[in-house]
């Protein structure tokens, strides 16, 4: 038997058993088991995004239902407060008509708008006489042609009396249709008269001249390029246009005539384009006498009570169209800024 020697090597370990450094090997190489924490947290971020988009647009209904309620709202009270000065008007009283500014298409002394005060005035059993309230320095002739055969046309049928009180000035197409009344009154320093008809351009030939710049015109029809302002003028066609104001201008000529009738004192200035003050245009005829709109309807309508049919949008019309404007600005920057998924 031999004898057991110290130095030997341990003996082996048993089936199973793992080795110290295997075990610390396998567990280093294989990371515990963790939840996946990224993933959850952009799942999370994306969560609140489109939670918060949902709020946003469900608070983007709710203001848009009340503004929309709101502008309702508004209209609605434009419209009764319209209906309670037409209710107003039912005392006997003065009808008052502004005609104020160029007189024109688009203008708020439109022929559209002027016609329509006009009628409004003359249906109204309560309205004794329309005044005409001008301070206007004219315009078109078409527009103001159509006011003056309104104003005599509503005369007739309605047997009313119509006055205009001229305030800063009656010139022009104004006084066209100022001379439709059954008479004019002014203050002594009011500007009247302006009887004629304009044409007026500009003409660069001399520049483009001078700049090396050449027009090239092409048109089927051999004046339709008349008065063209980068063509010199054909004399042809410039008599043209002179024969067709002349023609206009005897037209209004003719109105004024029949208008003032022999209270027209004529001189040879008279049809002119001059105007006058309102102390010359009485004297010339032009004119009746002074007066304003309130001696007008105290002394002359003897219905103190002035009563305005001039057209206008109302506050709510006006709020409502400067609202809906405001509204779809904040809708398009809303829109822009609402946060966007990639």
């Amino acid at each position: 038997m031999t004898p057991h020697d110290e130095s030997s090597p341990l003996p082996h370990p048993a089936a199973g058993d793992v080795p110290v450094s295997t075990a610390t090997s396998a567990s280093a190489s294989t990371p515990p088991a963790s939840p996946p924490v990224a993933l959850e947290g952009r799942l999370e971020r994306l969560a609140g995004e489109l939670l918060a988009e949902r709020r946003r647009e469900r608070r983007w209904r709710i203001f848009f239902r009340l503004a929309w309620l709101g502008l309702a709202l508004m209209v609605a009270w434009g419209l009764v407060a319209q209906r309670a000065h037409t209710a107003a008007g039912s005392k006997s009283h003065t009808a008052l008509i502004e005609v104020r500014g160029e007189i024109g298409l688009d203008s708020e002394a439109s022929a559209e708008n002027l016609v329509a005060a006009l009628k409004s005035a003359f249906e109204d059993p309560a309205a004794q006489a329309v005044v005409l309230r001008i301070n206007s320095p004219g315009g078109s002739p078409v527009q103001s042609g159509i006011v003056n055969d309104e104003i005599r046309r509503l005369k007739a049928l309605h047997a009313k009396k119509v006055y205009a009180v001229v305030e800063e000035m009656c010139a022009s197409g104004a006084y066209y249709i100022a001379v439709a009344a059954d008479e004019i009154f002014v203050d002594k320093a009011s500007l009247v008269g302006g009887i004629g008809v304009l044409m007026d351009g500009f003409g660069f030939t001399g520049a483009m001249d001078k700049l090396g710049v050449e027009r090239r015109l092409l048109t089927a029809g051999q004046n339709k390029g008349m008065l063209d302002p980068f063509s010199p003028q054909d004399e042809r066609q410039t008599a043209y246009a002179q024969a067709m104001i002349d023609q206009i201008h005897q037209q209004f000529i003719a109105v004024v005539r029949e208008g003032r009738g022999e209270r027209l004192k004529e001189t040879p200035e008279t049809f002119s384009g001059l105007f006058w003050n309102g102390e010359e245009a009485v004297r010339l005829g032009l004119v009746d006498r002074m007066g304003n709109l309130d001696f007008v309807a105290r002394e002359v309508v003897k219905a103190d009570e002035v009563i305005d049919y001039t057209p206008r949008g109302n506050l709510a019309e006006r709020l409502a169209k400067r609202f809906g404007a405001s509204i779809g600005q904040g809708a398009v920057k809303a829109l822009r800024e609402l946060p966007r998924l990639h």
